[in-house]
């Protein structure tokens, strides 16, 4: 059953979250003048809704300069949406969460970089961001940045059109092979390949395979632990 939501307020709507104290310090918060809008009323599913914060508390919108803000974390809750603050990174997490940090919240090589759902779709699925080496491209290569913070890296790859001879992932610091896979074909679907890289900053993925096949590596699915 579709859940739908109403907002019983002319003006344009956005989201805040309660954020740590920490996060108070940063140097892109500006002071404003603002007000909690009582009058404003949030209708769920037929009946109106009482926004609460992480303990439980009632927190009501915020109107400034005419646009009204909504506190994600009471929506979050009322909509049964995993919601989460990520302090270090300063990024309000929505929905279900990798089972560890994924690719994309670090730095990487962007040359091979889609949101092109032509791209992205792989398997019946869509992974929103890939790293995505068409047929007939001569890039068989890229690089990850996990900047020594994590211990492994589970890297999703799959082969399109032709068959890949290995796979090489490399500290690239260091000069030193971390990890070959070899014989991955288009057959193979989405392969999971697991590398320790403790300590490791910069990491290049070479792949061995004919010019004329290609390769998607799903950003949002492969995650650092």
């Amino acid at each position: 059953m579709k859940k739908k939501l109403l907002v019983t307020f002319g003006g344009t709507l956005l989201l805040l979250v309660g954020m740590a104290a920490g996060a108070l310090a940063s140097t892109q918060l500006q002071e404003i003048r603002a007000y909690l809008n009582g009058e404003l009323k949030v209708r769920f599913n037929g009946e109106i809704a009482v926004l609460k914060d992480a303990d439980g508390n009632q927190v009501l919108p915020i109107t400034y300069e005419g646009t009204t803000y909504l506190p994600v974390r009471g929506i979050a809750n009322l909509l049964e949406i995993p919601v989460k603050y990520d302090e270090q990174a300063k990024e309000v997490l929505l929905g279900e969460l990798a089972e560890g940090v994924p690719v994309n919240r670090e730095d990487f090589n962007n040359t091979l970089y889609s949101k092109d759902p032509a791209h992205t779709q792989f398997g019946g699925k869509d992974y929103s961001e890939v790293l995505y080496s068409a047929p007939d491209s001569n890039i068989k290569y890229t690089a990850l940045s996990p900047a020594g913070k994590y211990t492994k890296l589970v890297l999703q790859f799959a082969a399109t059109v032709q068959d890949v001879e290995s796979l090489e992932i490399t500290d690239i610091d260091k000069n030193a092979l971390l990890k070959e896979v070899k014989g991955i074909t288009p057959s193979s679907g989405l392969q999971t390949i697991e590398v320790t890289i403790t300590g490791v900053k910069n990491i290049s993925i070479q792949v061995k395979q004919p010019t004329d096949g290609g390769f998607i590596i799903p950003l949002t699915t492969s995650y650092y632990q």
